[in-house]
């Protein structure tokens, strides 16, 4: 299957010779939520900004829809949707007019019922004779999508749509995407909350300092990187770990009544009944036992550690 966007080893520097973008390359099939992780300054939105020919690339080669966004910039502009951080719209304008003027800055002829049919989708309908200035921050966010949208893009970029908005309006955002995705819209979404990523992506890509560090499906990532715990607890404090149980690994709980126990999920052998029958032999008496699994958030932040750049000379620790 041919990819709707295709990203072949993109870089970005600047005259000072920072590298933004460090050779990534990424194809995204039609019709897949991708989620793009990374700190601040890991180069997602310098990665988006590219791709949406917002900053020229220094070198690599970018298609969309099989055009390439410099030679063949309008056609592949046309096909892209894009969601900025920044809430920049005109205070005084009305929400109807900012979405059709979108529309129109493409070169697409008028059409009010799909205009409508936008703003009803987004919640926006009756809001669509207010100006900008009377919207709350989400109803901003959500015409912010609406341009975006306006032009009938088959790939949309979501540059932290969620950011600074509410819990349930957070939620909203998330059944807009997945309508969107059931529309055959192409998603890439950059996010700093982990379960966004976990909640409506296909994929998910980890990027820090420029470089695309992994992408792999989510259930896949989880199961392949993830690894499980279980907490034995019992009735009495332990104070530190029997010497009997040592060759395990186990670490003392908070509360000095349990012993943690972390395993592969994917190992042949997991261990864990020779931990038991151990726990046994020592004559300890077992309250409860409980297993947790490695979140998409701990598999992150090991990649991201993982990967810190060596400190400049000077630079402090």
């Amino acid at each position: 299957m041919t990819p709707i966007l295709s990203i072949q080893d993109l870089r970005k520097s600047y005259a000072g010779g920072f590298e933004a973008l460090k050779g990534v390359s990424l194809d995204i099939h039609e019709g897949e939520i991708l989620a793009l992780l990374g700190p601040n300054g890991a180069g997602k939105t310098t990665l988006i900004s590219t791709i949406c020919g917002i900053t020229t690339m220094t070198s690599g080669q970018v298609s969309v829809g099989g055009h390439d966004i410099v030679h063949d910039f309008r056609a592949a502009r046309s096909m892209i949707g894009l969601v900025p951080q920044e809430v920049n719209l005109e205070p005084f304008e009305k929400v109807w007019n900012t979405v059709r003027f979108s529309r129109g800055l493409f070169g697409k002829p008028r059409n009010d019922a799909l205009i409508e049919q936008i703003l009803r989708k987004l919640s926006l309908w009756d809001k669509k004779d207010s100006t900008i200035k009377e919207l709350s921050g989400g109803m901003k966010r959500r015409v912010l999508i609406a341009k975006a949208l306006s032009h009938e893009p088959r790939v949309l970029f979501l540059d932290e749509p969620t950011a600074g908005v509410d819990v349930e309006l957070r939620k909203d955002m998330w059944d807009i995407v997945a309508e969107l995705k059931a529309d055959g819209v192409t998603i890439i979404l950059t996010t700093h909350y982990i379960e966004e990523a976990e909640a409506i992506a296909d994929r998910v890509g980890v990027i820090n300092h420029g470089e695309l560090l992994l992408v792999e499906e989510k259930s896949a990532l989880i199961a392949r990187m993830g690894q499980k715990q279980i907490e034995v607890q019992f009735g009495e404090p332990l104070g530190a770990v029997p010497a009997s149980l040592a060759r395990h690994g186990l670490e003392l709980g908070q509360d000095g009544q349990s012993l943690i126990y972390t395993y592969d999920t994917q190992a042949e052998r997991t261990g864990i009944t020779t931990l038991l029958n151990d726990v046994a032999q020592a004559g300890l008496v077992l309250r409860d036992v409980q297993t947790r699994q490695s979140s998409l958030e701990d598999i992150f932040v090991g990649l991201v550690s993982d990967r810190k750049p060596a400190n400049r000379p000077g630079e402090m620790q």
